[in-house]
């Protein structure tokens, strides 16, 4: 009897291949919302962490403590895949702050100073 029943068995009636499809478009609604947040937060994350290299070079740069101002060409042999070059490095040495301007991570995080981000606000973004 079990083997008759196998031979009448003939595959997925077209309602169930409708559920499947259904099952999975669902799915995908779900899904493709959640991949496209994950991609928005890691480009940003890495602005931030490619700000924070920057300001890293200003420093190394920056050996005597007498320059107060970077942009790209001043630190250009320090840095590697810098994809923003359109910035500028401020040091404030009273506080002995960096901080950085015209980059793409300033506008992705809470600053105290609107367009400018200090070391310490990338790293408590990051």
């Amino acid at each position: 009897m079990f083997k008759k029943m196998l031979k009448n068995e003939r595959g997925l009636t077209l309602i169930e291949l409708l559920a499947v499809v259904v099952i999975l478009g669902i799915i995908a609604a779900i899904a493709v919302p959640s991949v496209s947040a994950l991609i928005n937060n890691s480009r940003e994350d890495g602005e931030i962490q490619e700000a924070i290299q920057i300001i890293k070079a200003a420093k190394i740069a920056n050996t005597n403590g007498e320059t107060t101002t970077f942009d790209f060409g001043d630190l250009d042999e320090l840095l590697d895949n810098v994809n923003d070059d359109s910035f500028t490095v401020n040091y404030n040495p009273a506080n002995r702050v960096y901080s950085i301007t015209g980059h793409n991570a300033v506008a992705n995080i809470n600053v105290t100073t609107a367009g400018t981000a200090t070391e310490q606000e990338l790293i408590a973004a990051d």
